[in-house]
């Protein structure tokens, strides 16, 4: 073969510089796009602070209410460089405690396994809830595995042994009667009254009702053990994955406010989201009639005027897509989650003509202030299920109505996933119990069998 020079023609695409940055300033948050608004500031000469913008950051307190005015970019006409910024109270950075899922990776860096056990091992591990119970299973695991791996769910019972050696002691358990017999396993073998409540473990019925004849009964104890077994047990972390990630509140600002206004639901930027920034028509005017002027100048300027457009992108497409979940939420905002509409981001793309990509970017980490508490934008789109008549429910708004089923039931009594599934049915609702009993796990709420002992406990 003889090397050739040879031209071809094609298309494709190609995100320009403005472009990218435009996409990069959609995804940020609120805060991070604060933050990047400062480094701009300081790192670009022809960018200051608009000396008009009235300061709009809201205060810790929620009775707070946002200015009126809404600030845009602009560009100044006067020159001189911007005052000294006053600090604004950002409520200092503490360093934040880490996450059980954190504090389980860095022990399982330090120890000696392979790299097949360790990814079963960090797939266990972000299978943990709040708690550090490990709810799911095997099969569960096994099935988001690509078939070419050649992963059996049996190989996961090892992983997730692994797991439950770490720190803390009772993480990764299944069942709360695993997870109390983690801690004691973990204990001295010479712990006063460690076999008895090991084998209480396999009582808590018994324990949970106060039977302590039954309990004494069952156990072949003295009442003097059995009564140190108790405290023993009691002295135990039943959610040993609670307190990890347990951050002080960390405040938002929202990006949108939602108030009703002459019958109709409006969506406003919030001001305090908007940057108080503006090119300086000084320095502009400047190197704009030079002909010879600096390169490096003339880019920071023309990296201002993209940077000034990109901020008027942001907002003018935030608005665009907050307008089009309050219309479509109207129902929501009157009467509450139960009136929540199903609403993909494919349908907000449709009707807008945006790219579903850009309408998930929008939605990503942007706050709505409604009169109904503080809403993330993705809280308003939900799955479609289908109803007795034809229609079709949101997911949330049928958690919304097993919550209210729920909260109204008789203690003794409390409603299993099934009469759940069955009293949602009379309502029109057609859900499957597994669906019922995902949904009762997103909410936190206990099983029926953990609702009934608690009020047999009262």
């Amino acid at each position: 073969m003889v090397p050739a020079i040879a031209l071809r023609l094609r298309q494709h695409l190609t995100l320009t510089p403005q472009v990218q940055q435009a996409l990069r300033l959609l995804q940020m948050s609120a805060l991070e796009f604060a933050q990047e608004m400062e480094q701009a500031i300081t790192a670009n000469p022809f960018l200051e602070e608009n000396p008009d913008a009235p300061p709009t950051l809201p205060g810790p307190k929620s009775g707070d209410g946002p200015a009126e005015d809404v600030v845009l970019p602009q560009e100044s006409s006067g020159g001189g460089a911007a005052p000294e910024r006053e600090q604004d109270e950002w409520g200092g950075a503490s360093e934040a405690q880490p996450s059980l899922q954190e504090h389980l990776r860095e022990q399982l860096r330090m120890s000696r396994v392979g790299d097949r056990d360790r990814a079963l091992a960090e797939m266990v591990i972000d299978s943990l809830d709040d708690d550090g119970y490990f709810k799911a299973s095997f099969e569960e695991l096994a099935a988001l595995l690509p078939k070419e791996h050649n992963v059996l769910p049996e190989e996961f019972a090892a992983a997730l042994k692994l797991v439950q050696s770490l720190d803390p002691a009772g993480v990764g358990a299944r069942s709360l009667d695993e997870c109390l017999r983690l801690q004691l396993e973990n204990l001295p073998a010479d712990t006063p009254s460690r076999s008895v409540a090991l084998a209480m473990t396999n009582h808590l019925s018994l324990l949970g009702n106060r039977e302590w004849a039954r309990l004494q009964h069952a156990l072949d104890c003295s009442e003097q053990a059995l009564h140190a077994a108790r405290t023993l047990i009691r002295s135990l972390d039943p959610r040993p994955g609670h307190r990890f990630g347990a951050n002080e509140a960390r405040y938002v600002i929202p990006d949108v406010i939602v108030r009703k206004s002459r019958e109709r639901w409006v969506a406003l930027i919030n001001p305090a989201s908007l940057p108080r920034l503006r090119l300086n028509r000084t320095y502009a005017d400047a190197v704009g009639g030079r002909n010879g002027a600096n390169q490096s100048l003339s880019r920071h300027l023309q990296e201002a005027r993209w940077l000034l457009r990109s901020i008027e992108q942001r907002f003018a497409t935030i608005q665009r897509v907050a307008d089009a979940i309050v219309a479509r939420q109207r129902g929501f905002f009157e009467y509450g989650e139960v009136a929540m509409k199903p609403l993909t981001l494919k349908l907000i793309a449709g009707e807008l003509g945006l790219h579903e990509s850009t309408v998930c970017r929008v939605t990503n980490s942007k706050y709505m202030a409604t009169p109904r508490g503080l809403f993330e934008f993705k809280h308003f789109f939900s799955r479609r299920l289908a109803t007795e008549n034809g229609g079709a429910a949101s997911a949330t708004a049928v958690r919304a109505v097993m919550k209210e089923l729920i909260a109204a039931e008789d203690p003794r009594s409390p409603l299993s996933d099934a009469e759940l599934a069955r009293l949602l049915a009379q309502q029109g609702l057609r859900v499957a119990r597994r669906t019922i009993t995902k949904y009762r796990a997103l909410m936190r709420m206990p099983s029926v069998d953990v609702r009934r002992a608690d009020a047999r406990s009262v």
